[in-house]
């Protein structure tokens, strides 16, 4: 029963990550990988349906968030996100690893498979 309610409370869609709401959805949630993105950027806008796809696929698990880069530049500041896209893994409030780049959807779910094998 606990399970089922925690896992009701992860969403199974990316979640709008802000300069105002980022350190709130780091300590939320204990496995969040953001995809930090641009409208511009073509290989963003290539990996964003397989980042929905790993939300519904990692429910409950890992929680996704997208991070516009253009709109939250302080953010991108702070993690020096040079290239988009990046993905930028926390466990447990702290940052982890980088995922840059656009790849094909088996070769990015073998990569955040990985996080959940070292939890």
């Amino acid at each position: 029963m606990k399970e089922l309610k925690e896992r009701m409370s992860f969403p199974d869609k990316p979640i709008e990550i802000t300069n105002d709401n980022s350190e709130e959805n780091k300590k939320k949630y204990p496995l969040l990988i953001i995809d930090c993105w641009a409208i511009w950027c073509t290989p963003c806008l290539i990996i964003a349906p397989m980042i929905k796809k790993l939300a519904k696929e990692y429910n409950g698990k890992i929680v996704f968030g997208k991070l516009n880069v253009d709109q939250n530049r302080e953010l991108a500041m702070k993690y020096n996100i040079m290239s988009i896209p990046t993905l930028l893994v926390f466990k447990n409030g702290e940052l982890v690893d980088r995922i840059i780049g656009a790849m094909p959807y088996d070769v990015l779910n073998s990569k955040i498979k990985t996080y959940l094998e070292k939890s």
